[in-house]
Formats: structure tokens, C-alpha cells, sequence
């Protein structure tokens, strides 16, 4: 049997990658010996979240040893240099990989790897797969690959948190040494390989990550939003200047935001500003988020990037009409059904709530389920199972 390890930041929290990484690692369990291992502390291990006790995944808890005074200045000061002075070369990309990701972290982790004896590991996310590729030479031949969860402008467009300029060109050597990088839409993979065409990624879809629930009935005059509270990322800091415009022209409608993080002191800081404690409700993050995309009339999805947007197949699933930003990704898993803003624009998006109270809600909602079953993990387990042999 085949040995399957995912490399991932955390898997015993909430959100939206870990999620897909339980139900991928679930199903995988069932034909390969799956391992995980995070950075995660023992202490938070619950394998209920995400249904994890019921499939026979080994799990281990790594975190890495000290870095040396002496050794960490040396790395800090090349790490800096390369940063200023944004080098472009392979050469220098090599060093940085080495000065960001000092011996005896490599080492640590490394070793960690090969006691597993794995056939594959994959790294989630792209800060863990550029630093599976800078081992991969000491991993003795185990098969390296990627899987990218943000899109292609979050890493590399000129306004992204995640990566600097100065790193850029750093990521995409690192992508060229890994076997095999996955990415999450056809639009993704283009962008890619016009940025570098060494470059030759594969696209799989993630899955619907749930059973659905019963399906909505198209009555409850309720918008929904789903997401981790983070900065800027799913755009909620508009979404409630947005139904604050929108609540000047209706005073019946109600949203309903579930997630946690950072930001929500912020937003609740803004909703009580606006008066509107009693139409728009933040719920914590739940097990059981099925319940309310069955209680919703419309999702709404108010992201500034995506590297999928799974929320828009759960919603669909229970048979919601979307009101979404034009983000490249919405646009290719709804094609025309999607009810479209530019994204960022707070007063688009508070015309398209309006226009999407008015719709025929039962013609969207067919529509809705019908593009949903092409999301099957059946067919994305398929894809997996052929990159995996």
C-alpha cells in the first residue's frame, strides 16, 4: 500500500483549506496509508472536527527546534539582502531558500519526513510546498507536490499579502523542483504558465466537502456569508457597508455572517455604527454549517481573491442563487449564473442584494443544484488517485 503524507499548517482548526484536506486525506485513507502532519500543538488533536474518526488517517505533531544566534544572523542578513535588492536569478533563489529556511529547521523537518517512509508527501499550501521543494533533494527520491489553495493574483499580484515582490521569483523556482504542483482552476493554470512557462501545473477542482442538507426553500428573505475573518480575504468589511446601502431600499431582508478571526471586533464595531445589530448577525463557525444554507435565500460571496470559493458549490448544493465578485474562479464555476459585481465595489454589490431579492428564485435554485453535481468527490478522488500513481 502506497504511503501518503500531507504536510499542512494546521488541520485541527477551522477553515476552508483544512476542511478540503480532511475530506481529500478521508477518502484517500480508504485505498492508500495516509499520514498527516502538522504544526498544529497536541493539545488542540479532535478528530471529530471534520468527521476525522472515521476514516484511519495517522496523524503527528511537529514543530521546529531553535535557530542559533550566530546562524540566524547570517540567515537573517542574506534573507534581507535578497529582499532589498529583489535578485531574479536561480542561483540567488537557491541561497534565499536556504537562508529562509535555516539547517536546522531543514534538517528537523526532513528527518521528520523520511522516518515516514512516504511515496508522496504533499505540501499545503504554497509557503509549505516551496519549502518541500528545497528539501527534496535530501528526501531520496520520495515524490514532491504542491497544492496551491490561493489564486494566482493573491500570490503574486501586485497588492498580495502573502508573497512580496522580492519573493515572487523565489515561489516559482521552488515550484519547478516539486513533481507535480496542483492548482485549483483552469484560469489559474493559464496565468501560470504565461508567468513561466517551465511551469506545467495540473488543475483539480476541489470537492463539495458536505452531505447537503435539506434544500432551501426560497423564503426566508436571508442573505449568507461563510468565512474565516481575516484581513481584507472575503471582503465582509464590504459586504456590510454594502447591506448598509442596501437597507436604505429594503428593511426586511436579514444577513447572516459565520466565521471567526481576527477582524470581527471590526465588523461588529462597523454594524453597530450602521444600527443594524438587528439585521445583520454574526454566528460562530459550526460543524453543522449545512443548517444554514438551508435556512438562506441567497449567499453571498464578497471575497477580494479565491483560489476556489467552495462556499459557492456548498451554496449551490442546497439550491441558493449567488450574488458574487468577478472573481476569475466564481466566473468558472458559475458561468452566467452567478449574480455579479465588481469586485471591490460596494455599491455594485449593494444593487445586485437588491436585484437578487427580486429573481426567479426557483429557476436559480435548479440551476443551483444542477451545477453543484459537477463538484462530485468522486470525480475529484478520480483525478487525485491518477496524480497519486
Amino acid at each position: 500500500m502506497k504511503r501518503i503524507c500531507f504536510l499542512v499548517d494546521s488541520i485541527f482548526t477551522y477553515g476552508g483549506v483544512q476542511r478540503v484536506t480532511a475530506v481529500i486525506a478521508k477518502e484517500l485513507a480508504k485505498e492508500f496509508d495516509v499520514t498527516i502532519i502538522t504544526f498544529d500543538s497536541p493539545t488542540l488533536q479532535d478528530t471529530t472536527l471534520y468527521n476525522l474518526d472515521d476514516a484511519a488517517i495517522h496523524y503527528r505533531f511537529f514543530q521546529y527546534p531553535a535557530v542559533g544566534k550566530i546562524r540566524n544572523i547570517f540567515c537573517k542578513a542574506y534573507s534581507g539582502f535578497y529582499l532589498k535588492f529583489q535578485l531574479q536569478s536561480q542561483w540567488a533563489s537557491r541561497y534565499y531558500g536556504h537562508s529562509s529556511f535555516p539547517k536546522p529547521l531543514r534538517q528537523a523537518l526532513t528527518q521528520e519526513l523520511l522516518q515516514g517512509g512516504y511515496d508522496t508527501i504533499v505540501g499545503v499550501h504554497a509557503p509549505l510546498a516551496a519549502r518541500l521543494a528545497t528539501m527534496k533533494p535530501k528526501l531520496h527520491g520520495v515524490r514532491c507536490i504542491g497544492w496551491i489553495h490561493n489564486s494566482f493574483e493573491a500570490l503574486f499580484g501586485p497588492t498580495s499579502l502573502y508573497i512580496g515582490p522580492a519573493r515572487q521569483r523565489h515561489y516559482v523556482y521552488q515550484f519547478r523542483k516539486l513533481d507535480a504542483t496542483i492548482l485549483l482552476c483552469n484560469h489559474d493554470a493559464a496565468v501560470y504558465k504565461a508567468y513561466d512557462t517551465a511551469l506545467k501545473p495540473t488543475v483539480i477542482y476541489n470537492p463539495l466537502t458536505l452531505i447537503p442538507w435539506k434544500p432551501s426553500t426560497g423564503t426566508s428573505r436571508r442573505f449568507l456569508a461563510v468565512g474565516r475573518f481575516s484581513h481584507l480575504h472575503k471582503g465582509f468589511d464590504l459586504l456590510i457597508e454594502a447591506f448598509h446601502l442596501f437597507s436604505k431600499k429594503n428593511s426586511e431582508w436579514v444577513l447572516d455572517i459565520v466565521g471567526e478571526g481576527p477582524e470581527e471586533e471590526l465588523y461588529r464595531k462597523k454594524i453597530s455604527d450602521y444600527g443594524l445589530e438587528e439585521r445583520i448577525l454574526i454566528h460562530p463557525f459550526t460543524n453543522h454549517i449545512q443548517q444554514y444554507y438551508s435556512e438562506a435565500q441567497v449567499y453571498v460571496l464578497s471575497s477580494r481573491w479565491e483560489g476556489f470559493g467552495l462556499v459557492l458549490v456548498e451554496a449551490m448544493a442546497h439550491g441558493l442563487p449567488v450574488v458574487s465578485s468577478d472573481l476569475p474562479t466564481s466566473l468558472e464555476i458559475m458561468g452566467t449564473f452567478g449574480i455579479y459585481f465588481r469586485n471591490g465595489n460596494v455599491e455594485e454589490l449593494a444593487d445586485r442584494l437588491l436585484e437578487a431579492t427580486k429573481i426567479d428564485w426557483h429557476d436559480k435554485s435548479k440551476e443551483a443544484f444542477q451545477i453543484a453535481q459537477r463538484f462530485s468527490l468522486a470525480r475529484t478522488i478520480e483525478q487525485w488517485r491518477k496524480i497519486l500513481q
